[in-house]
């Protein structure tokens, strides 16, 4: 009798090790086979499997690490404006020179001319909702000295693709003017900083940049233009890692489950698909100071409307110039909450803002002058939505300036407690608009003088 229990015992422990390894061959087949999923399946995947790198604990220890500064609740960012707000004008007074110019990023450094010597200090002056979007401040600096991307997958010294995928903070600044044609996306680590002032830096008629599950990133001063779908290739993102990637829509910058982002300062134009997408639960973003250009779908903020993490969502979007040749989309939003504030709408072909799924939009201090075609004077569309959905949807204007006919349509309550969650920094006066985003985009910056 007590052999057969041995014997039926050793059976199920053999039986039970080969469906453990039937499992892990089944797993490592899915792992592989990454060209059946579509991007946003592969981007879920990613974030949920400990696979993702070479060592299951060392990942969660690593996406442990990423998140620690991460927003978890809506409500933390609100109960930060106010304190963010107060610390802001404390920096000025200490020690931090005003320009006068009204744009208090601006204001914060641009009137020092030895900012090349005090690059870190940018990381000190965000506003908004990823106003505490520290890039690489607290690393070393890089410098890009090699425009090209011959390898994704083993990138040189010396590259922008090299520079951007190290696990450190890091702060990274060019050598020289060039254009960066990238072969694939480029797939960013956390706390880094992209501080292309002081030179002409194009990332332009290839890739472009994808920040995916990543915190705390600085994009500054480039122009990105003429990004094109790529994909169905092997790409590293970090130096212990590199995968599969499928195909990209072509975006300039893609944001996937994101925190702490700062965009400021780019020209970006003419691309593929978006030219600043943020999806998939991606959050505390400051979109400013740009300049947006010769464009279809200019911005998309949400994934779906099926796709509720985008609750949590809080994007601010201020001092951009929405420029020439653009269509529509300047955002369009899903679920979360938005601030547009302080922008110069100046042209557009279809609307200007659009939404679905109930986001919140806070309208600001903008000035919005419609174009000339008399079907296209609103502001706002509700996208594939019935009035009898949308009326109760908080959508307010509040001190924008509307021209040549431009109207911007309301609803819900004008006063709701939701645009607490919508707010992220003081608007000021719609007059002010043409003086604040006077120099969106690109600045040219030169060493010993004022940028």
């Amino acid at each position: 009798m007590y052999l057969m229990t041995m014997k039926v015992s050793m059976k199920s422990l053999a039986l039970c090790s080969f469906l453990m390894l039937l499992l892990a061959t089944v797993v490592a087949a899915v792992h592989r086979d990454d060209t059946s999923y579509p991007r946003i399946a592969e981007a879920e995947r990613l974030q949920n499997l400990s696979s993702y790198n070479s060592s299951m604990v060392e990942r969660s220890k690593e996406i442990e690490a990423l998140n620690e500064k991460a927003v978890q609740d809506p409500d933390e960012v609100v109960s930060l404006v106010e304190m963010s707000i107060r610390n802001n004008t404390d920096r000025r007074k200490l020690g931090y020179l005003s320009c006068g110019t009204g744009n208090p990023i601006d204001d914060c450094w641009r009137c020092d001319p030895n900012w090349h010597r005090n690059r870190k200090r940018l990381a000190d002056c965000g506003i908004g909702f990823g106003r505490n979007a520290i890039g690489g401040r607290e690393g070393r600096f890089y410098v890009v000295t090699d425009h090209r991307d011959d390898d994704p997958v083993n990138p040189e010294p010396g590259t922008l693709r090299h520079a951007v995928i190290q696990t450190a903070p890091l702060w990274i600044v060019f050598k020289r003017d060039m254009v960066i044609q990238l072969k694939q996306e480029l797939i960013m680590n956390s706390f880094k900083t992209i501080d292309a002032r002081g030179v002409n830096v194009h990332i332009a008629n290839g890739a472009c940049l994808t920040l995916q599950f990543i915190t705390n990133v600085i994009i500054h001063g480039l122009h990105i233009h003429d990004c094109k779908p790529t994909g169905n290739a092997m790409v590293r993102s970090s130096p212990s890692h590199y995968g599969w990637r499928t195909k990209a829509d072509g975006d300039a910058i893609s944001i996937f489950g994101s925190s702490h982002i700062w965009i400021d300062h780019n020209s970006l134009s003419n691309c593929a698909d978006g030219l600043v997408d943020a999806v998939m639960g991606s959050t505390a973003i400051t979109i400013s100071n740009n300049h947006f250009a010769h464009h279809n779908e200019v911005m998309l903020l949400g994934h779906s409307d099926s796709y509720v993490r985008d609750k949590m969502m809080q994007v601010t979007i201020a001092y951009n110039h929405f420029g020439k040749g653009l269509i529509q989309r300047m955002p369009r939003c899903r679920h979360g909450y938005f601030h547009v504030v302080n922008n110069d709408y100046t042209h557009w072909e279809m609307y200007a803002i659009g939404g679905s799924a109930a986001p919140t939009i806070n309208s600001q201090g903008n000035r919005y002058l419609a174009p000339a075609n008399p079907f296209a004077k609103e502001v706002t569309k509700r996208v594939d939505t019935d009035e009898s959905k949308w009326h109760g949807w908080n959508w307010r204007s509040e001190g924008d300036l509307l021209l040549n006919g431009a109207y911007f349509t309301p609803s819900g309550a004008g006063a709701s407690s939701g645009y607490a969650k919508a707010s992220s920094l003081g608007a000021k006066s719609s007059s002010m608009v043409a003086a604040i985003t006077a120099n969106a985009g690109v600045l040219k910056c030169r060493r010993g003088h004022q940028c």
